[in-house]
């Protein structure tokens, strides 16, 4: 195993994918609270403090295992899920699809903010390939985290958008009998490749080009 490049690749996504985990996951505190929950501003949750979101074993363990398992061609963790009493919010069907849908967003405007740096790197003839690797890699650790968290099935945030788009009844049963067994289920459909190829794919390039398209007058403007 080549030891210098994994430190280099350990040091370029360190800090995309601390922001990442650590914004997205205080996106769902922020929105809970507005929407009238205050569960995670109590417990502490609500924070940028990358330490309180961390999952010793999903964030820092699980990742490491697999890259070293796999020679880094499948790469899965998680982070400590900030808490919200559902119950809580002022209208808990309509308002838990906004709390689901703020993590991802954050990713996604996370990912126009990696985007905006690479072009400025660019612009200003930075050649120092680590930077620029860097805010690549904050593109796609942003785009990876958008796109998989709204496959729709629990406990991801898709999985909660769904719940709450779904009208009462037995199809939100069945969705709240799956979500026990949901971490496992996406597993199993990670591993198969399913994921990756019907949902993944088809959403990152559609990422990557709305990015693109939207950054594109500021391209024009510096070339």
């Amino acid at each position: 195993m080549d030891i210098p490049n994994l430190i280099q690749t350990v040091l370029i996504y360190a800090l995309p994918v601390v922001f990442a985990i650590t914004v997205h996951e205080a996106a769902h505190g922020y929105a809970a609270r507005y929407f009238g929950d205050n569960t995670a501003y109590r417990l502490g949750r609500m924070t940028l403090n990358p330490l309180k979101h961390i999952d010793p074993v999903g964030t820092v363990l699980m990742p490491l295992m697999l890259y070293f398992a796999t020679s880094g061609t499948f790469l899965f963790g998680y982070a400590k899920p900030v808490p919200v009493n559902f119950d809580g919010l002022r209208n808990p069907k309509r308002d838990m699809i906004w709390v689901a849908l703020a993590g991802p967003a954050s990713n996604f405007a996370m990912a126009i903010g990696w985007a905006l740096l690479l072009v400025a790197l660019v612009a200003f003839d930075v050649e120092e390939s680590f930077f620029l690797k860097m805010a690549r890699g904050g593109v796609l650790v942003n785009l990876v985290m958008w796109a998989f968290n709204l496959f729709p099935l629990p406990p991801l945030d898709g999985g909660r958008v769904l719940a709450g788009l779904l009208p009462r009844g037995a199809a939100q049963h069945w969705l709240a009998r799956i979500e026990p067994f949901g971490f496992f289920i996406v597993m199993a459909l990670v591993l198969a490749g399913i994921v990756s190829t019907y949902w993944l794919s088809p959403l990152m390039t559609f990422g990557t080009r709305a990015i693109s398209l939207l950054l594109s007058p500021l391209t024009a403007m510096l070339r």
